[in-house]
């Protein structure tokens, strides 16, 4: 079991991989309108230019350790051959989609796609102007010889061009603005829309701005390592530590180098001396980089578009106060399902409610333009106390972070940052009013971040509640996390309802676990169901196979990083693997533990990874209202049923798709209207 763990076919980026191929299947998939797989196109392109920047520097990191006699870092390190054939592979299926499949069902629809082919003469003269009078303001020729001081800026596009100038063979680096202009460039035209690369607008107006004989033009982009280092120990401030690391990020060691087949070998070998990619994977791709602009494509038809779904509002969301409404009975919200206006309703009502005293946060990733960080300020400002724990390291959104908590702090909100070595991804809230002399408590507990933008695609679900066992514990948390110290013990705080990772979340799952093993060994029914994003930690992952060996029936929906290897005989048998992608990013995460029938059901922000379980503080919650965990179970049931958006995880990690039988379901869709009905 050791050596299947450890393997290269299980490591979580080579699974990681086959994840971001379910979402290259979408694309491939003629069942998904369009314009939808366009979007799971650029979706693809996204996330691999995260691999690129978070996960392919320990990759090459295990590479250079391969040579060591550690057998574990040996079958690590094989890990970026096969991930690299892997990659190549999915490259050669994401341009024959879009070659092959995307581009001639645009042309269908009257919508001409110029794709590595010359403009048609119809809008030669449009397209010229707009170079002319727009882009030409934002190109920066670079002139290369050995002397040259430039350094390509991360991920940004690049041409490089070769130049005859008699005697010699002139390089000159000159940029693609798609940062200050949009990538493409859309014209209408005798009844036709043609969409234009910003890349051919510069490739074929070159001779307007270099008068000498163009022999060569080719894109590149350089990916650098995103990762950032930041100091246990430091006596300044965190927030400007941080700042100072995000200057230096997109500097970072470069990990790719994309290039356009066809450079000569002597101008990549100079340029890999002069951008020190010596460290950097060089990696042939097409024409075109960057294609996760593919999500801002210059079209827009309901025809060829999913049908929309209009927010529905749960009916125990009353109309007069929520506050009241919550001290009544508990409330959950399925996002995006549900509308997310009762959240920031929640905060609303606080921030103005004469009778609130203290308001508690946790932030780890908020809007750009958050609502609720509004409110929040409102409430300082109104004279309460509002306390926030601001997560300042989440990665790429770090900025953002540093930006709220300045403002937060600046109009009277108490700022408290985690320290250094352990990330706080609770999302967790409390409210303390003061009613008639007694102390009233509401709050929310979510799977997700409290953030209003990623709420419209993102399913999650989040619990209003009054209950006073649940949250004294949460405010037990802010009492330690206020103290920005590490728990010096597990038993520090003795949580009995919420599960807070450092404290009692890994040991509880796996005393849930073990009683149902105890269960299946007295032969009595016993079962498991976990919805999880990424599955990765051995210690759980082995009480699981424990589990399935002793009988216990294991079902698993896991988005993206799965290290359980299902449908092992005589290991994991018991064990079924599903992964769901469809509209929505599956993001929630459910634990279901079947207790005799009796069913204990809990929510929370913790994956089952490494970095969850010992880096971070999760809160994971317990469902104790019975109509609320009808309603969970039902919705898990439905995914379950899917037929459609899922695909089972078989024993070397592949998607193979759920044999259609009956009635097919696409469990988004059911689910929407399974709320729709109960609304």
């Amino acid at each position: 079991m050791e050596d299947l763990l450890n393997s290269t076919l299980f490591n979580r980026d080579f699974s990681w991989l086959k994840f971001n191929e379910r979402i290259l299947m979408e694309a491939e998939r003629k069942t998904v309108p369009l314009l939808e797989r366009i979007k799971f196109l650029s979706i693809f392109s996204s996330n691999l230019d995260e691999f690129y920047r978070v996960r392919m520097p320990v990759l090459l990191a295990l590479e250079k350790l391969s040579n060591r006699d550690d057998n574990d870092i040996k079958i690590e390190a094989d890990l970026l051959k096969s991930a690299n054939n892997l990659i190549v592979d999915q490259q050669q299926r994401y341009g024959q989609t879009l070659k092959q499949n995307i581009i001639p069902e645009l042309k269908k629809n009257n919508i001409s796609l110029i794709y590595g082919e010359e403009f048609p003469e119809l809008i030669n003269q449009q397209v010229t102007r707009y170079f002319l009078s727009q882009v030409l303001a934002f190109i920066k020729p670079v002139y290369i010889n050995e002397q040259t001081k430039f350094f390509p800026s991360n991920n940004e596009l690049y041409f490089l061009i070769t130049l005859n100038q008699g005697d010699s063979i002139q390089s000159v680096i000159i940029n693609i603005p798609s940062n200050e202009l949009p990538r493409f460039y859309k014209i209408e035209a005798e009844g036709e829309t043609y969409i234009v690369f910003l890349d051919d607008i510069i490739r074929f107006h070159l001779d307007l701005i270099f008068k000498a004989e163009i022999t060569g033009c080719y894109s590149f982009k350089i990916t650098r390592d995103a990762e950032i280092d930041l100091k246990d120990e430091y006596s300044g401030s965190l927030s400007e530590q941080l700042e100072a690391q995000l200057q230096k990020r997109d500097s970072g060691l470069a990990t790719r180098f994309l290039h356009q087949p066809g450079i000569p070998k002597n101008i990549l070998m100079l340029l890999k001396k002069l951008f020190n990619l010596k460290k950097a994977n060089l990696v042939e791709g097409g024409q075109y980089h960057n294609l996760k602009d593919f999500m801002s494509f210059p079209v827009s038809l309901p025809n060829l578009s999913n049908k929309s779904w209009p927010k529905l509002c749960n009916t125990d969301v009353v109309d007069g106060s929520l506050t009241e409404a919550i001290l009544k009975k508990d409330i959950i919200i399925h996002t995006p399902y549900q509308s997310y206006d009762s959240v920031l309703r929640f905060f609303n009502e606080a921030a103005v409610d004469p009778n609130v005293e203290e308001i508690y946060l946790t932030i780890y990733r908020v809007a750009s333009d958050s609502k609720i960080i509004n409110a929040l300020i409102s409430a300082a400002q109104n004279g309460k106390k509002v306390l926030v724990l601001v997560e300042l390291k989440a990665r790429f959104d770090e900025a953002n972070n540093i930006k709220w908590a300045k403002r937060m702090k600046e109009k009277g909100v108490e700022i408290v940052y985690s320290v250094t070595a352990l990330k706080v991804h609770a999302k967790v809230a409390l409210v303390k009013r003061k009613i008639d002399g007694r102390m009233l408590y509401t709050g929310l507990l979510a799977t997700g971040n409290f953030n209003e933008s990623t709420a419209a695609f993102y399913t999650d679900h989040i619990l209003m509640t009054a209950n006073k066992d649940i949250l004294r514990e949460i405010e037990l948390l802010f009492i330690f996390l206020s103290k920005r110290v590490k728990p010096s013990s597990a038993d520090l705080i003795k949580f009995k309802h919420i599960l807070v990772a450092q404290f009692n979340l890994q040991q509880t799952f796996l005393n849930l676990i073990d009683r149902e093993i105890e269960y299946a060994k007295l032969g009595k029914e016993a079962s498991i169901t976990i919805k999880l994003n990424n599955l990765e930690e051995k210690v759980l992952i082995t009480k699981l196979y424990e589990a399935a060996q002793a009988g216990v029936k294991i079902t698993m929906i896991v988005r993206s990083i799965c290290r359980v290897i299902p449908g092992v005989k005589g290991m994991s048998e018991n064990i079924k693997v599903i992964r769901i992608v469809d509209r929505y990013l599956e993001h929630g995460r459910i634990f279901v533990f079947n207790n005799l029938g009796k069913q204990d059901v809990y929510l929370g922000s913790a994956d089952w990874m490494n970095r969850n379980i010992y880096r971070r503080i999760e809160v994971c919650f317990p469902i104790y209202d019975a109509q609320i965990k009808a309603e969970i179970l039902e919705l898990i049931n439905i995914q379950l049923k899917d037929n459609v958006q899922a695909v089972l995880i078989d024993e070397l990690m592949n998607n193979v798709p759920v044999q259609k039988g009956g009635t097919l379901i696409a469990s988004q869709q059911n689910i929407y209207e399974f709320l729709k009905n109960k609304s």
